[in-house]
């Protein structure tokens, strides 16, 4: 290990940034479906509940037939 680390050009924030895919937004759900949403995750143990939910609305989109 050195003694001592340049840090003169390190940069604040996220280490690996998100692809260009995503796109942070806010976005209002009821308290009961989000609740829900974390709930399944916690219970499968591992996973994100922000992730869960945008595989089932891409779910939802890519099988619309399906959906109702």
């Amino acid at each position: 290990m050195k003694r001592e680390y340049d840090f003169s050009k390190a940069q604040r924030g996220a280490v690996i940034r998100e692809g260009a895919s995503k796109e942070r937004i806010t976005i209002r759900i009821d308290r009961p479906i989000l609740d829900w949403f974390r709930r399944r995750v916690e219970a499968q143990g591992f996973g994100n509940y922000q992730t869960l939910i945008n595989s089932v609305l891409r779910d939802y989109v890519e099988n619309p037939d399906r959906a109702r």
